[in-house]
């Protein structure tokens, strides 16, 4: 217990320092965790001996369903709204083509059966939230037209699609009777009871939030994730599909009027970050890359395959009678990531059907690596290249920043001041006036109640109201 509680420490400070050693060169943060959890495996140089499907599809679903709570939480429907169809015929229709183009080229290309490549196809169809959001989070890319947005809600809304096609697709590979209504059935409680569950559960939730009030604070974000594990659960118990209950959720609760709300975006921004170290470093763990080096070739060709034609013509049929432009398509198309969704699945694959030829797993964990290592480390020059870097927000920020100087006020203490040599909760300063920061010897302190003003110190103040400010400095002179 001890050993293990060692290694989650050390492997967490790794993770962290390693994705701040190489964000700076432009290396995708996941990117770093999948290729730590792959030294530390049974080819690496940790030599931990690591094939347990079963316990990694358990805890990669917890994972994915803290990653795509939040995902739905930080979307500003506002925001979102404006992109909403185009996104969800993305994230639905656009799935499903690129499922059914990448199964088509396993079968004729890579000469797997139908029902192989048609599952593995499935299985890597959709894009990944937890890879697309990091990246355009971390590199903190506005881009124009909200396309930002347009990418992130089709990430997080479009895995339960793919994951009901490998769902269908590992009952037709098992089912030894004719489907038939039982097929119509299961995909009408995923999408029914999904909505449902998530949005009933979302409500009761909101509707407790803002009439009880708990009293210990830690407690909003314990209730938080029991409604996030109980969206997923209740709607997987009924039949649906648990990752579109937790989206919905999700949007509905982060978008309604809930008190702490702060405070709970800054937990599940650290719990979905803690999720993802553990989600991929455990995927790295699992993979042997002396097994990866047999699917080079599999893996390669399906990953251009969907970076070069299967992933763009799915964008162009879905977005062309949206009217987006062609260069916003291309980025689009670019950005949609394969990641650790798809590796989920995959293990879903594994575990669901032993009929398969193909060494499933480690052809989409290449096609993942491939994807995040290529794609996600050209997503901003491409973004540059193309010119869809929005110029708005650095035109705010600079307008912002001239207006600041105009309510930013300096004043040196001489000896003689009033003021010198007193706390600042002993002075009488007026409401209007924020004491922001105090320059000493080339010293920078920030300003408590309790620090003491110093002959020579250099105060920085703010106010909207020059007057008072003019006032306050006449007072305290001698």
């Amino acid at each position: 217990m001890v050993n293990l509680m060692i290694l989650s420490g050390l492997v967490l400070l790794i993770c962290i320092i390693s994705s701040k050693v190489f964000y700076k060169w432009g290396v995708p943060v996941l990117l770093v965790f999948i290729i730590i959890g792959m030294l530390f495996g049974s080819d690496g140089i940790g030599g931990i001996y690591f094939d347990n499907y079963d316990i990694t599809y358990t805890l990669s679903s917890i994972a994915l369903v803290f990653i795509m709570f939040y995902g739905g939480f930080c979307t500003e429907w506002k925001k979102a709204k404006s992109i909403a169809k185009p996104a969800i015929t993305l994230s639905t229709l656009g799935v499903v083509i690129t499922a059914g183009l990448t199964g088509l080229f396993c079968h004729y290309v890579l000469k797997t059966s139908m029902i192989e490549g048609l599952l593995l196809g499935c299985v890597v169809a959709s894009t990944d939230a937890a890879s697309v959001m990091s990246i355009l989070r971390s590199r903190n890319l506005k881009l124009k037209h909200n396309i930002d947005t347009l990418v992130e809600f089709e990430s997080g809304s479009n895995d339960p699609t793919a994951y009901m096609l490998t769902s269908i697709m590992i009952m037709l590979m098992t089912s030894s009777e004719p489907l038939g209504i039982g097929l119509f059935s299961m995909i009408f409680k995923q999408i029914v009871f999904g909505v449902l569950v998530g949005l009933i559960l979302s409500k009761i939730a909101v509707y407790i939030l803002r009439k009880v009030e708990f009293e210990i604070e830690g407690l909003y974000p314990i209730f938080i994730v029991a409604v996030a594990l109980l969206s997923y659960a209740v709607c997987e118990y009924v039949g649906g599909n648990g990752y579109l209950s937790v989206f919905i959720a999700g949007i509905s609760i982060g978008n309604s009027k809930i008190p702490h709300k702060k405070s709970l975006n800054h937990f599940l921004d650290g719990s979905s970050w803690i999720m993802q170290i553990m989600l991929f470093f455990m995927l790295g763990l699992l993979a042997f890359p002396s097994q990866i080096l047999h699917v080079a070739v599999e893996g390669i060709a399906i990953s251009l395959f969907l970076i070069l034609i299967g992933r763009p013509i799915a964008v162009f049929l879905i977005l062309t009678p949206f009217k987006i432009p062609l260069k916003e398509q291309a980025f689009i198309s670019w950005v949609g990531l394969r990641g650790a969704a798809s590796l989920v699945f995959a293990i879903y694959a594994v575990i669901g059907t032993s009929a398969m030829e193909s060494d499933i797993f480690h052809i989409i964990f290449f096609v993942a690596l491939f994807s995040v290592a290529i794609q996600g480390t050209l997503i901003p020059f491409f973004a540059k290249k193309l010119n869809l870097i929005s110029e708005e927000e650095v035109k705010e920020t600079k307008k912002l920043k001239d207006r600041i100087k105009d309510y930013i006020f300096e004043i040196k203490i001489g000896d003689n001041n009033k003021i010198a040599k007193n706390a600042i909760m002993d002075l009488d300063i007026p409401d209007e006036i924020l004491i922001v920061m105090i320059k000493r010897n080339d010293k920078v302190i920030i300003p408590k109640g309790f620090t003491v003003i110093e002959p020579n110190d250099v105060m920085v103040l703010t106010s909207e109201n020059k007057d008072v400010v003019d006032k306050f400095f006449q007072d305290i002179k001698v």
